[in-house]
C-alpha cells in the first residue's frame, strides 16, 4: 500500500535564541533554501509561521515573501497558521487566543491573500479548551503530536497514528486532528545535523510502510537550525561542512524515488478519513498530563510558565495588562496585538540578554500606559487580643499544645504552630464529621515510601543541591478579631529572608484565606511551591474522585482520578528539571472532590501567575492526593533571579 509522507516545516523570527540582527542571515540561510527545495522538486510542503514572523520577513526580504505567495497560490506548497505571535494557549486568557488567531488571519490576508485553514499548535502544547477557540477562529484541522497523547492511552490503537482523527473536549466539541511525530522529526534534525546516514534515515521511513493506507510526517518542527545554529545548547552540533540543506535535498531526492511512497500535503491527511481506524474521536488530556507538550518530558508546558528568566513575573505583569484591557471598553486592536506579542513564548525560555534587556523596555512601557497604580487594600480591624482564649462570632478559640484550635457549632480548624501554622484539620459538619484536609501525619500509611508528614497550607522552596527552605518552623501566631472572622499570622524567619504568612478565617461560611508575601533579594535558581491542599485518605469517594481546571478554554476540563494510574506532576525528572506537567488555571480556580463533597481553590492571575501540580497515588489501599501551587520550577531554561517582591491570596472553600 502506498505511504502518504508529508512535511511541515514551522518558521518563526522571534526564535529566543537569536539576535535580531541575524534575521537576515536566517532568512537566507534557512528560509530561501525551503523555498527553493519546494520549487526544485515541486514538494507539497506545508509552511507555518506565526503572522509577526511574516511581517518581520516581509519587512527584510519582500522577494521571500514573493516566492511564498507564489508556491501556495500556484505552487504545490500550502499554508498553515498558528496565530499573530507563538502564544501557549493552555496559560493564557482565551480572549488573549481569540484575539491571537483572529489577527494571525488578518495579517496573512494582507501579506499572503490567504486564510490557512490548518493550525499547528503553538509548542504544539494542547489542551482540550482550545478546541472550540480554533474552530470559531475558522480552522478545520489542527496538528497535534502524537507521542505524548498516546503514552497516557493504552486504550490507543497505534495504527490511529497514520490515520486523521478527530479531537473532542469537555463539551464533546470536536475538530480534526493531524499527527505530527517527535521520534521523526527528532531522526530528521539527527540526519541533516550528520548524527545518522542517508541509509538509516531510510530505512526508518520505509519501516513505517503497511499493508493498510497510512500518513507518515516526515518532518514537522523547526527550520532555523539547518545550515545555523541558534547557539540556544552547548551539545549543538556543529555545522555539517557539506551543507545540511543539500543532505535534505539528497534525502527528499531519495524518497521521490522509492517504490510505493508519494508527498502529500499535510491538509490532504484528511483524505483518509474513511479509512478503518480513522476518525476516531478522542480525548488527547489524561489527569497525568493535561496539557501535553512535543517531544520528550523535560519539554514541558512548564518552561513558559514559571521558569526562564523570570517568567511568573512578566507572565503576572501580562495578566494585569490583560485585565487592564479588558475593562477598557476602548481598547483597540493594535493594543490586544501588542499584548499578543508580549505574551509571545520566546520571551519565557532562551532568550539573548540583548533580546531580554529590549523585551522587558517594552513591557515596562506598556504597563505604564495602561497599569495604575492602586493602594494596598487594608483590612478592616476591631480589635487585636493575643490572649489564648477569646469568643468571636460564636467562635472559640483555644490553643492545646502545638495547636491553635478555631471552631464553632458547625467548623473545626486547627492550625500547628509548631509547623509554620500549617493545616492540620477542616471539618465543616455541614458537609463531614471528618476533616477533608490537612495533615496527613507520619507513618499514617503502612509504606516506608510515604512515612513523612504531609502538610497543608504551607510552603516549600528547593534549590538544586541544597536543603529545603519552608515555612514549617515553630511560630507564636497573632490572632486578630476582624468584623467578619478570625485572622491568624506570623513572621517566619527563613535563611532566605522572612515570609508573612496569614490566615483569614469567615466566621459564618467557613471560608479560609492564606496569604503570603515575601521578597528575598537573593537571585536563586529552584522550585517554589505553596498552597498546598492534601486530601484526607479515607474521605472521598474514589470512585468519583476528579479535579476540575480551566487551561485556556472557556470552558472547564473535567480530570477522574480514582483509577490505578499513579502520577505526580511535580515529580523531577531529572537534576535539571524539576517538574514534569502542570496546568494552567487560567481562571485562577482549581476544584477537587468527588460527587459529593468538593474543595475549591481560587487566586488571581494578575496578582500571581501561579500553575498548578496534583498528584494521585494509591498506597496499598488508601489514596494519597495532593494540590499544590507553583511560582518557580527549574529546567535548562532557568536563570537566576530575585524572588519577589511576591505576594498571593488564596481562597479555599467547601461545597
Amino acid at each position: 500500500m502506498t505511504l502518504n509522507l508529508f512535511s511541515f516545516f514551522h518558521l518563526n523570527l522571534a526564535y529566543s535564541a537569536i539576535e535580531e540582527e541575524d534575521r537576515p542571515k536566517i532568512i537566507e540561510r534557512c528560509y530561501w533554501p525551503l523555498l527553493n527545495l519546494a520549487s526544485k522538486h515541486n514538494l507539497p510542503f506545508g509552511i507555518e509561521l506565526s503572522g509577526y514572523t511574516l511581517e518581520t520577513i516581509k519587512k527584510i526580504d519582500s522577494n521571500w515573501i514573493d516566492k511564498l505567495r507564489e508556491l501556495i497560490t500556484d505552487g504545490p506548497c500550502e499554508l498553515i497558521g498558528c496565530g499573530y505571535a507563538q502564544i501557549i494557549g493552555p496559560l493564557v486568557p482565551s480572549k488573549i487566543t481569540d484575539f491571537n488567531l483572529q489577527i494571525g488571519h488578518e495579517v496573512y490576508e494582507k501579506i499572503l491573500g490567504k486564510i490557512p485553514k490548518t493550525a499547528l499548535l503553538n509548542e504544539q502544547a494542547f489542551s482540550s479548551g482550545l478546541i472550540s477557540l480554533y474552530k470559531s477562529a475558522g480552522y478545520e484541522n489542527i496538528i497535534m503530536e502524537w507521542d505524548n497523547p498516546y503514552r497516557e492511552h493504552s486504550e490507543w490503537n497505534s495504527e490511529w497514528s497514520y490515520l486523521p482523527q478527530r479531537a473532542k473536549d469537555s463539551n464533546n466539541e470536536e475538530i480534526d486532528l493531524i499527527w505530527n511525530k517527535s521520534i521523526g522529526f527528532q531522526k530528521f534534525q539527527r540526519y541533516a545535523h550528520g548524527e545518522l546516514d542517508l541509509d538509516e534515515l531510510l530505512d526508518y521511513v520505509r519501516s513505517q510502510q503497511s499493508e493498510k493506507s497510512r500518513a507518515y510526517p516526515v518532518y514537522g518542527n523547526d527550520i532555523e537550525i539547518f545550515d545555523f545554529r541558534p547557539g540556544r545548547y552547548m551539545t549543538e552540533a556543529s555545522i555539517q561542512s557539506q551543507g545540511e540543506w543539500k543532505r535534505i535535498n539528497n534525502f527528499y531526492e531519495a524518497l521521490k524515488n522509492e517504490n510505493n511512497m508519494q508527498f502529500i500535503k499535510p491538509s490532504e491527511v484528511m483524505n483518509l478519513k474513511d479509512k478503518p481506524g480513522a476518525n476516531q474521536l478522542l480525548d488527547l488530556a489524561s489527569e497525568a498530563q493535561p496539557v501535553p507538550v512535543k517531544k520528550q518530558d523535560k519539554y514541558n508546558v512548564l518552561r513558559w510558565a514559571v521558569t526562564g528568566r523570570d517568567d511568573l513575573a512578566i507572565n503576572t505583569r501580562c495578566w494585569k495588562l490583560y485585565e487592564a484591557l479588558q475593562n477598557n471598553p476602548n481598547s483597540s486592536t493594535i493594543e490586544w496585538k501588542e499584548l499578543c506579542y508580549l505574551w509571545s513564548s520566546d520571551f519565557r525560555t532562551h532568550i539573548t540578554d540583548k533580546r531580554w534587556k529590549k523585551y522587558r523596555q517594552r513591557l515596562n512601557k506598556f504597563s505604564q500606559q495602561h497599569i495604575k497604580v492602586n493602594n494596598p487594600n487594608t483590612t478592616n480591624i476591631e480589635n487585636k487580643n493575643n490572649d489564648s482564649l477569646l469568643t468571636n462570632l460564636d467562635f472559640e478559640i483555644i490553643r492545646k499544645g502545638r495547636f491553635l484550635v478555631i471552631e464553632n457549632k458547625r467548623f473545626k480548624i486547627k492550625l500547628n504552630c509548631k509547623r509554620g501554622l500549617a493545616l492540620d484539620s477542616y471539618i465543616d459538619r455541614k458537609i463531614s464529621d471528618e476533616s477533608l484536609f490537612g495533615t496527613i501525619d507520619h507513618g499514617y500509611f503502612d509504606d516506608i515510601h510515604y512515612s513523612a508528614d504531609y502538610y497543608s497550607g504551607h510552603l516549600v522552596f528547593e534549590a538544586p543541591g541544597k536543603h529545603k527552605i519552608t515555612d514549617l518552623i515553630n511560630v507564636e501566631p497573632d490572632v486578630i478579631n476582624l468584623l467578619n472572622g478570625i485572622q491568624v499570622s506570623a513572621v517566619i524567619i527563613t535563611p532566605l529572608g522572612a515570609i508573612i504568612k496569614k490566615w483569614t478565617i469567615d466566621c459564618t461560611t467557613g471560608i479560609l484565606l492564606l496569604s503570603f508575601k515575601l521578597n528575598w533579594p537573593e537571585p536563586l535558581i529552584g522550585s517554589m511551591r505553596l498552597g498546598y491542599i492534601t486530601l484526607m485518605p479515607k474521605v472521598f469517594d474514589t470512585k468519583t474522585l476528579s479535579y476540575h481546571a480551566h487551561n485556556g478554554g472557556n470552558c472547564i476540563e473535567n480530570f477522574q482520578l480514582g483509577n490505578e494510574n499513579n502520577f505526580n506532576h511535580g515529580n523531577t525528572i531529572s537534576s535539571l528539571i524539576s517538574a514534569n506537567q502542570a496546568l494552567g488555571i487560567t481562571s485562577g480556580i482549581i476544584e477537587v472532590g468527588d460527587n459529593k463533597k468538593r474543595i475549591t481553590l481560587s487566586f488571581s492571575k494578575s496578582q500571581a501567575s501561579l500553575i498548578g501540580l496534583v498528584s494521585y497515588t494509591k498506597v496499598r489501599d488508601l489514596i494519597f492526593s495532593r494540590i499544590a501551587l507553583s511560582a518557580r520550577e527549574v529546567d535548562d531554561t532557568s536563570r537566576s533571579s530575585p524572588l519577589g517582591p511576591f505576594e498571593v491570596d488564596f481562597k479555599i472553600s467547601v461545597t
